[in-house]
């Protein structure tokens, strides 16, 4: 033993040291030694910690310590806890015992309980009233303490922890301070300056993109038509705000959700700014009304289960324990300690002293009043938080900003106009560009202002309502009360008027009529009912209903001569700011919608602090209108419908479901609400991602716009150039909001249709007698050439007086009435032959594909001459061709033939014949043909019977 004692003194000695002698400066710079995967290396000293405490707040209410500066920070490198405290106090003297607890995701993680004389805070050993508070320790920790600490607490966005120091006085065993701190890794969806500059950029573009469409031409309705299809400012903040707007629910929301919606806070008038805020302040004075009423914990009030509270015995037991411990120590171990401890813990607390403030930023400041306690996002007010705005100061500061809203926008107007006029004046731009904007810019100006409080009417009207149900000071809510009249009577009262002065003004008259309810089966199975007006379905008067009630219809009085709301150029100067983007038939839209986004706001804001009743009753509410946008769909243009109808209210309808999984009621674990929360981050990024693209669509179609009157060939960028025509063509379609086109019906096969492909193959065709064969005229004038339609009757043949066979003639001298052909055939008819079968070409040598060259020195034409002595000459080779070769008989007399030539008919699927080449000659009263011996054989044209002519 006495040999060890030595060692053990040595030991005890290095160990009292360690933390003392692992700090080294280098360059004026502290380095610190921490082991990074295995290795010990040296670090900066004011390297940012793996996680760290930010703002933090009072958990008592009237904490007898009064702490100014309050963080902790842990290394994981070195596996050390830091942590700052200064305040002071007003207790004479006093013992104290110090309990840290540290909490992730709402479990508790790290726990430590000390007294301030063991751990080298000499100004709390004891605490004093006269004596500053001001300790520094750092704490080295093991593996065991640390490991219920989840790996992905170090990097995950916006890690939700918890540290809360609470101090008791030794005399009574009695809490006397509470403190309650956020802890961070750094990481956050956090980024307002970012991201709500990229988002305020994108909205300045839809704003100069849909006022440049609005000032555009000379034409209303066509000014109004082009307006219509740019990008809507109405839109950009109706998806913008409902994102910011989500937070209003009164429930604990996950801090990934509150980081989230801060990107968005300026879209609802929620900007910070230190002189603004100290003028309220000023303003409201000290009421600062009650956080709780809106569900949220208040800073400076009493939260003493924060945590899941704690045991005072048990925290005393833990303590007396630890003591009994360590004076059950070897007495040799004892004296060692006694003798060295208190001056090694002297020179330590001075050095961490001096080093206090040397670089170390990490660390955060003590939460303004009216804000809730840190680390706590339940509500309005939670979410307020994230941007340093007390629930109190909402109202005033989204007021102030809107205000300034309306000036810029109005002063922006006016600016333009001016700038205009001056560039006209310099000759800068031509001197009648936007004529019609500089002649009536004081209607632009009232509109773009009126158009303005069409945007804001949800922020304003909410804003409002939340103030009344936060009370606060009498001044703010007196303010809030005016404006609430003016935006509700004045919006509303606008609205009624534009809606009666279409009606009066465009010859509208209301009849009675009825609501049927009709039976009908969705998804062909699941039984379902329907409304329908009895005026749409008065031709079916066989139709059963369920039940009907009574209603009205607004029609024309004339429907023939209807005139539609945006060919109306009055209407359009009057309200084209509520009506000019809604569809002909869906003009009145706007009126539903105030109605829609003022039961919205009641919700949001008249039901703060209930919120079984917000999110299910505005569930309903959000599905309701999400069914009843998508039936009426009603803008003109498809990308607004696209974003206001599908995507937003699919958004909308997603997020107040999943919301109701974040009431403290369900007691579900906060990893799953984490899990949840960054589900709606999706959806709504999701959202965000289509509103930046269709802002650049919209941008891109304006551009096309404002470049409407330029011939095709002059607009630029060239690639444009098909777009703009389909987007024209697209803007004049939906421009006359007509129903599409019903298909045309299917017509039913026919019993006896065809086959549309050939389902037979000829191989060969063979003719065989018919009765005509049996008539001696006929058989005579078909020739006997073995080429051509050989007869079995030769004896029919006549003969000359040599003996040579020649065709059948007429023995009667020709006559005026005998001039004209008068064969019983038409003109492209063909004689046959009795027989005759297609082997026979075959036999003959011929090839169908291949045509006989035309002979040489044939004419290529004929002369004719008539009875009264006129000649013509006529070519007739296209005749040839398509008659397939067969002579037309053309002269006024009796066509006789010199030689036989073949003649058949050309029935489907036969080998085409040989193109004939004739040489035609017609004198006189008779004609014959001619042609070259070695081209085929003519035939006669076959006449007509005696006594009958062609004329007759």
């Amino acid at each position: 033993m006495e040999m060890r004692s030595p060692w053990l003194a040595l030991l005890a000695l290095l160990s009292l040291f360690q933390l003392a002698l692992a700090q080294t400066e280098i360059d004026g710079v502290t380095y610190v030694t921490a082991n990074i995967d295995g290795e010990n290396v040296l670090v900066r000293d004011n390297r940012q910690p793996s996680l760290y405490t930010g703002d933090f707040g009072d958990c008592m209410g009237d904490s007898s310590i009064n702490v100014t500066r309050f963080d902790a920070a842990f290394y994981k490198d070195n596996m050390t806890v830091l942590f700052h405290l200064t305040g002071d106090t007003s207790i004479v003297s006093e013992g104290l015992m110090m309990y840290i607890a540290v909490y992730a995701y709402g479990e508790s993680q790290f726990e430590l309980i000390f007294n301030p004389c063991n751990a080298n805070i000499n100004s709390l050993c004891p605490v004093q009233s006269n004596v500053s508070i001001e300790a520094n320790g750092v704490i080295p920790v093991g593996q065991s303490d640390v490991q219920n600490i989840p790996s992905l607490a170090y990097t995950i966005p916006d890690f939700e922890g918890q540290a809360i120091l609470r101090i008791f006085a030794n005399s009574t065993q009695q809490m006397i301070g509470c403190y309650s701190a956020v802890i961070t890794n750094g990481s956050s969806f956090s980024h307002p300056y970012a991201v709500g500059s990229v988002l305020g950029v994108f909205a300045f573009v839809a704003l100069v993109a849909s006022f440049a469409t609005a000032i555009y031409g000379s034409d209303v309705p066509a000014m109004r038509k082009h307006y219509a299809h740019s990008m809507s400012v109405f839109v950009v903040f109706a998806v913008l705000q409902h994102i910011f707007f989500t937070g209003a629910l009164s429930m604990n929301w996950p801090s990934v959700l509150v980081a989230f919606w801060s990107n968005y806070a300026w879209a609802g008038g929620m900007i910070y700014t230190e002189s603004m805020q100290n003028s309220i302040n000023n303003f409201i004075g000290s009421n600062k009304g009650n956080t709780t009423a809106v569900g949220a914990a208040s800073a400076g009030s009493d939260n003493s289960n924060l945590g899941g509270g704690y045991d005072i015995s048990l925290i005393y037991r833990r303590a007396i324990k630890k003591t009994v411990k360590k004076a059950a120590m070897h007495l040799w171990r004892k004296d060692i300690h006694d003798h060295y401890s208190p001056r090694l813990e002297r020179a330590l607390a001075k050095r961490q002293l001096a080093n206090s403030t040397d670089g170390y930023s990490w660390y955060g400041n003590p939460v303004k009043p009216g804000l809730p306690l840190p680390g706590n996002y339940s509500g309005f007010a939670g979410t307020l938080a994230q941007e340093d705005i007390p629930a109190s100061n909402a109202f005033m500061t989204g007021f102030l900003w809107y205000l300034i809203l309306l000036v810029l926008v109005a002063a922006s107007v006016v600016a333009f106009k001016w700038l205009v006029e001056g560039l006209a004046r310099v000759k800068v731009i031509k001197q009648e560009r936007l004529a019609y904007f500089r002649s009536h810019w004081l209607g632009f100006t009232a509109f773009a202002v009126l158009r303005m409080l069409f945007i804001g009417f949800f922020a304003m009207v909410f804003l409002t309502l939340f103030q009344f149900t936060y009370e606060g000071a009498a001044g703010v809510v007196a303010v809030a009360a005016i404006v609430f009249i003016i935006f509700l009577c004045g919006m509303f009262g606008v609205a009624a008027y534009a809606c009666y002065y279409r009606v009066r003004v465009g010859d509208y008259i209301s009849e009675p009529d009825r609501l049927n309810l009709e039976r009908r089966r969705i998804l062909g199975c699941i039984p379902w009912y329907r409304f329908s007006r009895a005026s749409a379905t008065s031709d079916d008067t066989e139709k059963v209903y369920a039940g009907s009630l009574p209603f009205w219809r607004v029609s024309h009085r004339n429907p023939e001569t209807q005139k539609s709301v945006h060919e109306d150029e009055q209407y359009t100067k009057k309200f084209g700011w509520l009506a000019s983007r809604f569809r002909r038939t869906r003009w009145w839209f706007f009126a539903c919608w105030l109605f829609y986004e003022f039961i919205r706001a009641c919700f949001l804001a008249g039901a703060s602090g209930h919120p079984m009743v917000q999110v299910f009753g505005l569930l309903v509410v959000e599905f309701l209108a999400f069914v009843a946008i998508i039936i009426m769909r009603p803008f003109e243009s498809q990308r607004l419908n696209a974003m206001m109808v599908y995507l937003l209210g699919f958004s909308k309808v997603a997020t107040v479901a999943l919301s109701a999984a974040f009431d403290v009621r369900f007691n579900i674990a906060r990893i799953t609400t984490t899990v949840i929360g960054i589900v709606i981050i999706v959806i709504q990024g999701i959202l965000t991602i289509f509103l930046l693209v269709a802002i650049l669509v919209g941008a891109a179609s304006s551009w096309m716009s404002v470049k409407r009157h330029r011939e095709t060939e002059q607009f630029k960028p060239h690639s444009w150039r098909n777009w703009r025509d389909k987007y024209f063509a697209h803007m004049d379609k939906a421009m006359k909001d007509l129903p599409p086109e019903p298909p045309a019906p299917a017509i039913p096969p026919s019993e006896h249709e065809q086959p549309k492909e050939p389902y037979f193959n000829v191989s060969s065709v063979r003719r065989v007698a018919k009765i005509e064969d049996e008539d001696p005229d006929f058989q005579a004038d078909i020739g006997t050439d073995p080429r051509g339609s050989e007869m079995s009757l030769q004896g029919n043949l006549r003969t000359s007086e040599d003996g040579t066979p020649t065709p059948a003639g007429r023995k009667r001298a020709p006559s005026i009435m005998s001039q004209m052909s008068y064969t019983s055939l038409p003109r492209t008819a063909r004689v046959h032959r009795a027989s005759w079968s297609s082997r026979d070409f075959l036999d003959m040598g011929y090839d169908p594909e291949i045509a006989p060259p035309m002979p040489t020195g044939s004419p290529a034409g004929h002369s004719r001459a008539n009875s009264l002595g006129h000649s013509r000459v006529n070519s007739h080779r296209q005749s040839r061709a398509s008659s397939l070769g067969r002579p037309r008989a053309t002269s006024v007399g009796r066509a006789k033939s010199i030689d036989r030539l073949s003649r058949m008919g050309t029935p489907t699927g036969i080998p085409q014949l040989p193109q004939l080449n004739t040489q035609i000659s017609e004198q006189g009263e008779e004609a014959d043909y001619f042609q070259s011996p070695d081209a085929i054989t003519p035939v006669k044209q076959h006449g007509y019977p005696a006594g009958r002519s062609s004329m007759s």
